[in-house]
């Protein structure tokens, strides 16, 4: 299956946060987006990997991608290295996405800057010939790299090299945030409360996303950091 777009994120959750509405928008518009989760967020303080496996089920289902796959890396002790940039390699060359979307660059989480910085390089590695793997049959990989690597912002407030306007799809990328029910603001839960769990924190991803869309004149706008220089063909494909 060829995508599109393929957006890998270090936890069920940092993909539907960070670029959920933009996701929504393309989807709409006929492209082909996959999810990628490099763990399973089994060290969350609240809830387990069996419910974030439901949770992050569901929300893939509201946000209508085509597919939805985990890598079971080690949650907050992943690392980039050889072993973790060929798994994620296969998956570049599984589904030869246009674009890639992937964590911050920078974080308050460890692994959102380690997994950044993983998808990065195996997005490059991808591309290199005398790499050689296989797919779940045994046949060797054609190599791929992506045209485009863009980072999604999460937890900290990164200053955005380019904003998408997500108007029409701020209400189904709130539904796919809120489907980790056991992640976000449940006045019922006798969970711990953590960081994220907070009402002040569902209520930034909708107030962020209203502040960026103040800036460039549109309702909410979803924000994110490049590895290179955007380049448009004229000053007319600019708004």
């Amino acid at each position: 299956m060829k995508l599109d777009i393929l957006a890998l994120g270090a936890h069920p959750d940092d993909v539907e946060l960070g670029c959920g509405g933009t996701i929504a928008k393309e989807i709409s518009k006929g492209k082909a987006v996959g999810i990628i989760d490099l763990t399973q967020g089994e060290l969350g303080t609240r809830g387990t990997a069996e419910t974030r496996f439901s949770e992050a089920t569901e929300a893939a289902t509201i946000l209508g991608v085509s597919v939805r796959e985990n890598l079971g890396f080690a949650d907050g002790f992943f690392v980039n290295d050889k072993t973790h940039q060929l798994a994620v390699i296969k998956m570049i060359r599984k589904y030869q996405p246009e674009i890639i979307l992937c964590n911050a660059f920078d974080d308050r989480h460890i692994d959102h800057g380690k997994g950044s910085k993983l998808v990065s390089d195996a997005c490059f590695l991808s591309g290199l010939i005398k790499i050689e793997t296989t797919d779940d049959n045994g046949e060797i990989q054609k190599p791929w790299r992506p045209k485009q690597v863009y980072h999604y912002i999460q937890w900290k407030n990164l200053e955005p090299d380019f904003v998408v306007d997500i108007s029409d799809a701020m209400e189904k990328k709130m539904k796919s945030v809120l489907a980790y029910k056991t992640q976000f603001y449940d006045p019922d839960s006798k969970a711990p409360v953590t960081p994220i769990s907070s009402k002040n924190f569902t209520d930034s991803v909708a107030y962020r996303a209203q502040d960026l869309g103040r800036l460039v004149g549109v309702a909410y706008a979803e924000g994110f950091n490049v590895e290179r220089l955007p380049v448009v063909d004229s000053l007319f494909d600019l708004k």
